[in-house]
């Protein structure tokens, strides 16, 4: 009867036991995801935030060997404070032009990664995950990346390669051992060392073929792990499973062979999954150790709701936090595009008030080139009625055409004043560049005649045309043209010219001075809002400064160099356009 009685209370007990372990396993699980998660998140924003840089943006639309060693000191002194592995820029063609590890024998420089997962995700305007083996140095890590973007276009991607081992290290205290397996179902974490890059089922031999020419796993075997299951159990479908492992792999902290709980659960965001292998033992042993427990059954059972409870509570929360991060997100964007809008709009502004600027000095010579025509329209018509009232209609219709070609020039001069003052909806369209330093120029004449300057105009082909907005190109040239002029006040024999040039896909106009050029410190702050050279009162030191902005805009920039023999040199880098698609305003 007591041997009877003993196996019945065995036969109870078992499903408790089998119930207490799943949900130590779930804990457990939800654990390890937390920790590894954290991890990750610590790095999570550094791709993000080098997109950010301009010297970063710089380098990858312009390129140079002093902004690269630059970006290069900087990556390694941010490698060395986040303690990654390491960090770099891929251009669009997925090569590193920039690294932390520049100054070491295995740089990445140069280096094309553009066949990497995490390369096509970021180019892709997504952010890319990967685990893998680096090819260099054969160092295993895991890789975030982030599109770098200029006006909404993937012109390169920042990575950062950072290491897991210290988790591991951490993981290999715990009382059950615990594994990560990727898409492919190889083991790249785990808490026993010797279970890394084996996998859960073996793969076929086509499939280590292809892994093998991907180098993601950088040659490694891949043995399988040697796991057995024994059937399933409970409704997450944890499984039982035999696991015979060599004696050099035995753990002080918790056994790697014998039967154990298998418990499974996806990774966030990931195609990983995280598994816990909880040491199940001899149930029948355990049966047997706990039968004088069966009395304490219903304590068990309570301790296990309030378990279950405060993992219900605990996701509640999460649930909660996570809500309200994405609330603050959601403010943060709205804000953040209310800002933009804000901006542009005093830029709008801004350029708008530049040009009536420029209008309001040009105001006196305007009402000297109207003046003369209006004096000679009034002579012309008087005489026009006494030589019809003499019958001499000759000369009578002579003078009617000289005031029909007056009134004529007089148009063009309030036509081009009206289309220059009118505010532009700035979208870029193909626009004559010959025709914009015309105008130009117009706008300028009378400062021109009283120093004068008589500007040379280049340009080859001469029907050049860029992509951009008629009246801010012309904004932009009436400053840089404005500046020129200034700067040769006082040289004896002062020049000014004007060329542009097809480069490839894009066009460079130059304004070119002989003046006196400026210094070093002064070339660091050149396009800074509110810096000027000039005397008080003679402007606000926002013409440069609207110009690169509005050359941004059109996919452009905007540069001076100060030139040896004296004076300076404005580079306006523009997109070519096709003279054929060019529509009159």
């Amino acid at each position: 009867m007591t041997q009877r009685h003993a196996q019945r209370s065995l036969a109870l007990l078992l499903p408790a036991i089998l119930a207490l372990a799943l949900a130590r396993g779930r804990q457990r699980l939800d654990l390890y995801e937390t920790s590894l998660e954290r991890e990750i998140d610590k790095y999570a924003f550094f791709p993000a935030t080098l997109g950010l840089e301009r010297d970063v943006v710089d380098l990858l639309t312009n390129g140079g060997e002093e902004l690269t060693g630059r970006i290069n000191r900087y990556l390694a002194e941010l490698n060395k404070r986040a303690g990654s592995l390491s960090i770099y820029v891929l251009d669009s063609r997925g090569r590193v032009v920039a690294t932390s590890n520049w100054d070491q024998p295995d740089s990445f420089i140069g280096e094309d990664l553009s066949y990497r997962p995490y390369f096509h995700d970021a180019m892709a305007k997504r952010t890319g995950r990967f685990f893998g083996i680096g090819t260099t140095r054969g160092q295993p890590g895991y890789y975030l990346s982030s599109p770098i973007l200029v006006d909404d276009h993937s012109v390169g991607v920042a990575v950062v390669k950072v290491s897991l081992e210290q988790l591991e290290q951490s993981w290999s205290t715990v009382e059950a051992p615990v594994l990560v397996t990727d898409e492919n179902g190889v083991v790249i974490l785990a808490s026993v060392p010797f279970w890394k890059f084996t996998t859960l089922m073996p793969l076929t031999e086509e499939r280590r073929k292809e892994l093998a020419q991907s180098l993601h796993y950088n040659a490694r075997p891949l043995p399988p792990l040697g796991l057995q299951s024994q059937g399933v159990v409970g409704s997450d479908k944890a499984e039982i499973v035999q696991l015979v492992r060599p004696a050099a792999e035995a753990s002080q902290t918790f056994p790697v062979s014998g039967l154990f709980l298998s418990q499974s659960a996806p990774l966030r965001g990931t195609d990983w999954r995280l598994t816990v292998l909880s040491p199940f033992g001899d149930l029948r042993t355990m049966a047997w150790l706990n039968a004088a427990l069966a009395a304490a059954a219903g304590v068990i059972l309570c301790i296990a709701m309030i378990a279950l409870y405060l993992r219900r509570v605990r996701l509640w929360e999460r649930l909660r936090a996570r809500e309200a991060l994405q609330r603050a997100h959601d403010e943060l964007e709205r804000k953040v595009e209310e800002r933009t809008r804000t901006l542009k709009e005093a830029q709008d502004e801004l350029v708008h008030a530049g040009k009536l600027a420029v209008i309001g000095q040009m105001s006196a010579g305007l009402a000297h080139e109207l003046n003369q025509p209006l004096a000679a329209l009034h002579t012309l018509s008087d005489n026009a009625i006494k030589f019809m009232q003499r019958g001499l209609l000759e000369d009578a219709e002579s003078n009617l055409t000289l005031i029909s070609e007056l009134v004529t020039h007089m148009g063009a001069l309030t036509s081009q004043l009206k289309s220059f003052a009118r505010k532009s909806t700035g979208a870029p369209r193909p626009v004559e560049v010959r025709h914009s330093m015309e105008n130009a120029l117009f706008f300028l004449d009378r400062r021109l005649s009283q120093r004068s300057i008589r500007p040379e105009i280049d340009v080859d082909p001469s029907d050049l045309a860029v992509l951009a907005d008629a009246n801010r190109l012309e904004q932009i040239l009436v400053n840089l043209l404005a500046n020129a002029i200034d700067a040769v006040e006082g040289i004896e024999t002062p020049r000014l010219s004007l060329s542009a040039r097809r480069d490839g896909e894009r066009v460079r106009i130059e304004v070119r001075d002989n003046g006196s050029g400026f210094s070093d410190s002064v070339h660091a702050r050149l396009f800074e809002p509110f810096f000027t050279t000039k005397d008080s009162g003679g402007g606000l030191g926002l013409g440069l400064a609207i110009s690169a902005g509005i050359a941004r805009d059109f996919g452009g920039s905007l540069s001076a160099v100060s030139l040896d023999g004296g004076g300076a040199l404005f580079v306006l880098d523009l997109p070519s356009a096709a003279v054929s698609e060019i529509i009159d305003a």
